[in-house]
């Protein structure tokens, strides 16, 4: 994958953590920890993610914020029954030319995920499988499983995401719009229904 085929970056959140986003930033879950809100993360997920150290680095995963290059991934899926509750911010891709920025060129819990330094991570990435609409093969369970961790590849910020760096927001349906514009957040909201499911 190119540097140019990155037109956006993005984060899954609760709507009800928007203007604490805005306010501090998009934090690594270590520095969130210190601040109320809510997670859509996985319990067991985040307890892998906790003991991963990140190659070369004197940090953890958890020292870092992370986001996606797909939002429609098997994350979001995971989250429907949430739709009405959550948002997919949409950050400026200009976040991973920051110094430090690390790769993971599939889930960073993986246990087969590699982690790069940005541009030998974005060349490790196979867009095609990315960007794919789906990641399901009925025939081979394994390369769904593989195809699955790769569609939620991310970058990895050390600390966090500063605010700046926030384009605006895509929501599934009304109510997630009308949630997020009662919040006066000054955000550019759009409904994308495609992207949720």
């Amino acid at each position: 994958m190119d540097r140019s085929d990155v037109k956006e970056l993005y984060l899954i959140t609760p709507i009800v953590n928007v203007p604490s986003i805005m306010e501090y930033g998009i934090l690594s879950y270590n520095l969130s920890m210190k601040l109320p809100h809510l997670s859509v993360a996985m319990q067991e997920i985040q307890d892998k993610r906790r003991r991963k150290k990140i190659p070369g680095t004197k940090k953890k995963l958890h020292d870092y914020a992370n986001l996606y290059f797909d939002p429609h991934n098997p994350m979001l899926s995971k989250r429907r029954d949430q739709n009405a509750e959550i948002c997919v911010l949409r950050i400026n891709p200009e976040v991973i030319d920051l110094p430090e920025v690390i790769i993971a060129d599939r889930n960073a819990s993986s246990d087969y995920v590699r982690f790069y330094p940005v541009e030998e991570g974005l060349a490790a990435i196979d867009e095609n499988k990315l960007f794919a609409r789906y990641w399901t093969h009925s025939e081979n369970e394994y390369e769904e499983w593989a195809h699955k961790s790769v569609k939620c590849a991310e970058v990895l910020v050390p600390d966090k995401v500063d605010p700046k760096y926030i384009l605006g927001a895509y929501i599934a349906n009304q109510t997630a719009l009308d949630a997020l514009k009662k919040l006066r957040m000054g955000l550019t909201v759009c409904i994308k229904s495609d992207i949720f499911f």
